[in-house]
């Protein structure tokens, strides 16, 4: 049976990070490592960590050390996995529902698919069941993301060999590394995908690239840096289209709440 990598990096997150734990647990695929990857937590995140440790039995490996933030981190949860394919679950996020690693093993049991990805809920920081936004995503094209595509980096997975081939997360990219190892894998290795048309995860709005309107900015200019760096032509407009979008619901999210 293919075993599947989870990797969810933490640094403060006890808020969030027993709901996104209890719903690595809630998954009915049997054959599931799961890693946690610590920058070295000040709050009662580690302690969250130890008591949850032993309900995995022993499917369950965590770290604590200081990183060079959440794509070293990344990197880091990477290097220790055993699975045949890795997927990245933030410590603020959750799985939709039980079934989602049963689909996407299902999907790899083709050994022609290097990736899937799948469709992503937005949803309140303080209220996960409060949907903001929806991404819904499609199967990749080529030169997909010079025209402002690109996957929902929560529901990518990746067989593991591809990461030993092509490398993990530039950290020179502090924003988007995320955006860079995708652009990288499709569209400058072309590896085969998938696209899962389903929902496979709920992200909180506010995380490292949908909290300020500056990471955002810094964002897009990261973006244009990862074109740039693998040999991509982009129009120099790219980012005004894709900055745009977010901006609008960046207003309507903070006009709804008040």
């Amino acid at each position: 049976m293919l075993r599947i990598t989870v990797i969810t990096v933490t640094y403060n997150s006890e808020a969030t990070v027993a709901e996104t734990m209890d719903s690595v647990l809630a998954q009915i695929y049997p054959d599931i490592e799961y890693i946690v990857v610590d920058g070295g937590s000040t709050d009662k995140t580690i302690d969250i960590i130890r008591q949850y440790e032993p309900r995995f039995q022993g499917r369950m490996r965590w770290i604590s050390k200081p990183d060079q933030g959440i794509y070293d981190a990344m990197n880091k949860g990477i290097a220790m996995a055993t699975g045949e394919v890795i997927g990245m679950l933030n410590s603020d996020d959750l799985f939709i529902d039980a079934e989602v690693l049963t689909d996407i093993a299902s999907a790899f049991e083709d050994r022609q698919i290097a990736c899937i990805h799948g469709n992503l809920y937005f949803v309140r920081h303080d209220d996960t069941n409060h949907i903001v936004r929806i991404w819904k995503s499609s199967p990749y094209k080529p030169n997909s993301f010079a025209r402002g595509w690109h996957p929902a980096h929560p529901t990518f997975y990746v067989r593991r060999e591809y990461y030993i081939r092509f490398g993990g997360y530039d950290i020179a990219f502090p924003v988007s590394a995320d955006f860079e190892l995708m652009l990288r894998f499709l569209e400058k290795h072309r590896l085969h995908s998938l696209f899962i048309n389903r929902f496979l995860v709920k992200m909180r709005m506010g995380g490292e690239s949908t909290g300020s309107l500056r990471s955002i900015y810094v964002g897009n200019r990261n973006v244009m840096k990862a074109f740039h760096k693998n040999g991509i032509p982009v129009s120099p407009l790219y980012p005004v289209f894709r900055l745009a979008p977010k901006v609008i619901n960046k207003i309507k999210l903070k006009l709804h709440l008040k």
